[in-house]
């Protein structure tokens, strides 16, 4: 069985060119499932069924392991036993026949407005870093978009005279998205005064964002710069890459923004994925409610 796991990650590398920390996962994951089948005297792959399976799950749970770890053995598992039918190892594929965990759906942590605006008020627009940092933090905010998508935009994707970015999200889908007057503002400074300072010798880059090496900036690049300026402005909540996104959809839904415009400005392809952000916003309301009725404690 050892055996043939290990064929199955050489598969997954060699056909499937996934990264060493997904096979690392992988690999992970499912020696461990091959030590709990082991234990139940399991010796062959057409001798374990959907009860084994089952039984796994159920003493990863029992182990205070969380829903998403279940899920991602789930997955594991199954891409397993389809890769034994097809080598014809064993006839049947028993995880068919279990149900996938449900996984918990956490709500997006979001800034307060007082928080936004600590973070888009500390860097120093004097300076060329500044410049940059500031037109990168009021775009996020202004827009919504993901990281992935701020650092792959180039200058060609934004018309500060119509005040719109072209962004190419997911499934190379591209969306249009409107920009805050401020944040055009910022945009303008940054490229017309600033930007050409960063890029050094690589002058044809065509980049929007640059970072110090002169090149398009990188996602860790921008993760430090926002860590610091977090740091610098003892900004209590957790700040994720994704923090302004998320403060973004839930302050337009918070103002009366009405579902289906925030969906097409996330670029988010089912509304399920948007409506989290109601929820957010009920919670926030609960609190207000709870801090400022006279009743709400007694």
């Amino acid at each position: 069985m050892t055996n043939d796991l290990q064929s199955f990650i050489r598969f997954l590398s060699v056909e499937r060119g996934l990264s060493r920390n997904t096979l690392e996962s992988y690999e992970r994951d499912l020696q461990q499932f091959v030590e709990y089948l082991q234990q139940q005297g399991i010796t062959a792959w057409r001798d374990s069924g959907k009860t084994h399976i089952a039984g796994y799950l159920s003493q990863l749970k029992m182990l205070g392991r969380a829903s998403a770890t279940l899920s991602r053995n789930m997955v594991s598992i199954r891409a397993l036993y389809q890769y034994l039918v097809k080598e014809r190892v064993t006839d049947s594929d028993p995880s068919i026949y279990v149900d996938a965990p449900k996984l918990e759906k956490k709500l997006p942590k979001v800034l307060s407005i007082e928080e936004v605006e600590k973070l888009l008020e500390a860097p120093q627009p004097e300076l060329v870093s500044g410049a940059r940092d500031k037109a990168m933090l009021e775009l996020l905010y202004a827009t919504g978009i993901r990281v992935s998508e701020l650092i792959s935009l180039n200058v060609t994707d934004i018309n500060l005279q119509m005040g719109f970015i072209r962004c190419t999200g997911k499934a190379d889908k591209e969306r249009n998205i409107p920009l805050s007057s401020i944040a055009i503002r910022c945009l303008t400074t940054y490229i017309h005064n600033h930007r050409m300072k960063l890029l050094k010798k690589t002058a044809d880059e065509e980049a929007l964002f640059i970072g110090h090496l002169g090149t398009r900036m990188t996602r860790q690049g921008f993760w430090k710069i926002l860590k610091k300026y977090a740091n610098e402005m003892n900004i209590a909540n957790e700040i994720t890459p994704h923090a302004l996104r998320h403060s973004f959809a839930a302050h337009l839904i918070e103002n009366g923004a009405d579902l289906r415009s925030v969906q097409e400005m996330l670029g988010h392809s089912d509304i399920s994925s948007t409506q989290m952000y109601v929820q957010v916003t009920k919670l926030k309301m609960k609190d207000v409610y709870n801090l400022a009725h006279p009743r709400a404690k007694l």
